[in-house]
């Protein structure tokens, strides 16, 4: 079978010094599992090019795996500690730059900092963009400490892909089932969450050339569109306007990929309520395995036009090349 050419989006690296804050999403992970996937994480040579190699992927774009210096506490150690990761992670693209790109990693304690380092990242360093992993301190990107950052993503024209983070605190209906906190649930509710708070802030109104990513297929939010629109009209909103109807930015600022969501339905989903231009494909890995979200994405019930599309079309379009 000829393999149709992809781009990964949602493709993960760690380097040594940021395994402790790693270990901070070990509460989410049966204690059996956690840290089974410290190697491969750690490898840019032939266990990742053969994972891509197998189901056809011509490019990972590579990504700190989180929280990363969102969980530092101090803010110029995180500003110090997110500038060397960047220059490590450029370090590997530059070995291979036919095969890796790389989202940034931030430190969003300091807005300004931040928006700096992006900039140097996608023009000095030749990344796509910048990975965040949801919220910083508890603060939300909506929030308006952080208007000098967007206005800088807006004027970069790279997107943002918002990664699932644990929420700042364990809210009392997981009480008893530590399951729901973490992939099975809860970051889903906190990620969709996140993304909605920028759509109904006005966050797109204000930078109508900001470019939001959210992974997992949207994080559920396609198969509400129809109702965020129709409970908007009638919700307790107080001051906020929108220009648009909240579905119309996931149509025109907010794209989706496939990290770890190998299903038909959800994908046609997707492609439906968002548009064939939205969705991207993504493995997650090393916490997905190739061959099953490659093994999928071919046999999927879509065009050859959307398989393309969704493969690697949306992707270059995405990143302007």
């Amino acid at each position: 079978m000829t393999l149709t050419p992809k781009i990964a989006l949602e493709e993960h690296f760690m380097h040594p010094d940021f395994f402790d804050y790693f270990g901070k999403t070990a509460i989410n992970i049966s204690p059996d599992l956690f840290g089974k996937a410290r190697e491969a994480l750690l490898d840019f040579g032939d266990r990742r090019l053969a994972g891509m190699d197998s189901i056809g992927v011509e490019k990972s774009i590579l990504s700190l795996a989180g929280p990363g210096v969102q969980a530092e506490k101090r803010t110029a150690t995180a500003l110090r500690l997110a500038r060397q990761v960047n220059d490590f992670l450029a370090a590997e693209m530059a070995k291979r730059p036919d095969r890796y790109g790389g989202f940034a990693h931030l430190a969003m304690q300091d807005p300004a900092a931040a928006a700096d380092e992006l900039e140097r990242c996608v023009r000095d360093l030749g990344m796509q963009g910048a990975m965040i992993n949801g919220q910083t301190g508890g603060t939300y990107l909506d929030d308006d400490r952080y208007a000098p950052f967007w206005e800088r993503v807006s004027d970069l024209a790279v997107p943002v892909y918002i990664h699932p983070n644990n929420p700042p605190e364990q809210v009392h209906m997981y009480h008893d089932h530590p399951e729901l906190f973490g992939p099975v649930w809860s970051w889903t509710v906190e990620t969709a969450t996140h993304a909605l708070r920028l759509v109904f802030s006005g966050t797109f109104d204000r930078y109508p050339g900001a470019k939001l990513i959210l992974g997992h297929l949207g994080e559920t939010l396609p198969y509400l569109l129809w109702r965020l629109d129709s409970r908007w009209e009638i919700s307790n909103r107080g001051d906020m306007r929108l220009e648009r109807k909240p579905s119309d930015y996931f149509r025109s600022n907010i794209w989706m990929t496939t990290s770890g969501m190998c299903a038909d339905a959800p994908l046609r989903c997707a492609l439906d309520m968002a548009g064939p231009d939205r969705v991207m494909f993504s493995v997650d890995y090393p916490f997905e395995r190739p061959e099953e979200a490659g093994d999928w994405i071919e046999a999927a019930p879509l065009t050859d036009d959307e398989r393309a599309a969704v493969c690697h079309g949306n992707a270059r379009a995405l990143f302007g090349r």
